[in-house]
């Protein structure tokens, strides 16, 4: 009895281990909603003070965070439920999210010219999390709903 229990534990080590990785995978995936939040919210900030372009990027971040405040709250709770979605991780998400846009924007050859292209990205919906994160969106809802 007691080496059939012994085996079965040795068996169930590296599924845990597995889920446990699969976990990690999908909480950074949903920090990445985060980074998306960044990314649209430190570009539309930005075009609007900097380039001295109309308040539509205002009214643009406002509607792209109406459209996506649900998945960014159903990434915390399912990131929570799998152990992560930590402050420091959210951070780091929203970080790497600015930095990246930032960069794509400091070497954009016309600052106006990527501004109103990413306008337009906003305004279609082409950045919703929905559109640009549909895998772990999907996982995250599933896992919602167990």
């Amino acid at each position: 009895m007691r080496r059939f229990l012994l085996v079965g534990f040795c068996l169930l080590v590296p599924q845990v281990q597995a889920q446990e990785a699969a976990n990690a995978k999908l909480v950074g995936e949903l920090m990445a909603f985060h980074g998306s939040d960044a990314i649209v919210s430190a570009m539309t900030t930005h075009c609007y003070e900097t380039t001295g372009l109309d308040s539509a990027y205002k009214s643009a971040y406002d509607n792209w965070y109406l459209r996506n405040i649900g998945f960014l709250d159903l990434a915390d709770r399912v990131a929570a439920k799998l152990g992560g979605g930590t402050p420091e991780e959210i951070a780091a998400a929203e970080n790497y999210g600015g930095s990246q846009i930032m960069s794509a924007y400091n070497q954009a050859q016309d600052k106006e010219i990527f501004c109103r292209a990413f306008l337009e990205q906003v305004d279609s919906g082409a950045l919703d999390i929905d559109k640009q994160l549909p895998g772990p969106l999907k996982q995250a809802q599933e896992i919602a709903a167990e």
